[in-house]
């Protein structure tokens, strides 16, 4: 085939095996792993030149795949997607839902446009475009004995059963730093869990969990009977942030994201 003289080709121009090949499969090398990841690092970047070229005079005239984590996607989108359409109707864009590790990874490599993560988190050799800051809230059922506080301290969550997401969640890392708790001490044994789990647990009296502020309209138009508590330490206790390769094609238009987002935000606010 054509694929098979072009890799035969290849391999002659490099004099080197990039698979190994028998009658019943085909293995990549050692060596032809890290050229298929050069290979596919220099084909995001003529992608992205090419990219840039034709969009350069219109903002937002192509598709974009933006990366978003769980405990940011479900409560960011209703509140900006309407003010995106509005200004901006024909735009499209794909949503793509991992963990933070992997939307990294995805951009790094191309795979994805952009994501939407939680700070702090290292994002070394990436633009951020930070457009929000929040706290976290504990949730508890109305009736709770904990209900009626003003604030709520680390000290008192500890002794509350406080129920996080596992490994991998930037919100439970982030949660802990927080609330100064020892990493190697608090295991999360809701590792396949998500948040709405951890809600409905927390109002069945089952303990409390940690939500971010976006989720607050959602979460108590949702929930009957449900106490949101602020906690005592001080915040903002995440950011959110825009990233992309620095060398992104269209980093005009994810900073024109972040302006959009920010703006209807500010008036879900108001």
């Amino acid at each position: 085939s054509a694929l098979s003289l072009g890799i035969a080709e290849l391999e002659k121009q490099l004099d080197t095996q990039i698979f190994e090949r028998n009658n019943k499969q085909v293995l990549i090398t050692p060596i032809g792993e890290e050229i298929l990841v050069r290979a596919q690092r220099v084909f995001s970047e003529i992608n992205d030149l090419t990219t840039r070229a034709q969009s350069h005079q219109t903002p937002l005239a192509y598709p974009m795949t933006v990366g978003m984590i769980p405990t940011i996607a479900p409560y960011l989108l209703p509140k900006v997607l309407p003010e995106l359409k509005a200004q901006y109707s024909n735009f499209r864009m794909t949503v793509v839902e991992q963990q933070t590790e992997r939307l990294l990874e995805q951009v790094r490599y191309g795979h994805i446009d952009t994501a939407i993560i939680a700070l702090p988190y290292p994002v070394d050799g990436l633009h951020t475009f930070e457009f929000w800051q929040e706290d976290f809230f504990a949730v508890f059922p109305s009736d709770d004995s904990l209900a009626d506080l003003k604030t709520i301290s680390s000290d008192q969550l500890s002794t509350a059963n406080l129920m996080l997401l596992g490994e991998g969640h930037c919100l439970t890392d982030q949660a802990l730093n927080v609330c100064s708790f020892d990493r190697d001490e608090f295991k999360s044994n809701f590792s396949d869990a998500s948040l709405n789990t951890l809600i409905q647990m927390a109002l069945a009296g089952m303990g409390t969990t940690l939500i971010p502020e976006m989720a607050l309209q959602q979460v108590r138009r949702q929930n009957n009977d449900v106490a949101t508590i602020p906690l005592t330490e001080k915040g903002p206790h995440r950011r959110i942030a825009f990233v992309t390769r620095l060398n992104y094609a269209r980093v005009d238009d994810v900073n024109l994201l972040a302006t959009i987002f920010k703006k209807a935000l500010e008036a879900d606010q108001q």
